[in-house]
């Protein structure tokens, strides 16, 4: 499970957005994106960081 910490999501849209840049790296994966959390938790056996870059490519900033 990969938890990353996402800033600047507010809604539906981005909520729909991230999915589908993850969903890009791995098509299996379940997602989970907590708005009021400010997170993305990801099921996968993929590494973190293709995750973390589609995030950063849909244009939301990834906390280190």
């Amino acid at each position: 499970m990969h938890v990353i910490k996402v800033i600047g999501m507010s809604c539906a849209h981005c909520v729909s957005a991230i999915e589908s840049a993850v969903l890009k790296v791995d098509n299996r994966a379940r997602v989970e994106v907590d708005l009021q959390a400010g997170e993305v938790r990801i099921d996968s056996a993929e590494v973190n960081a293709p995750f973390r870059q589609a995030i950063e490519q849909a244009g939301y900033t990834v906390a280190d």
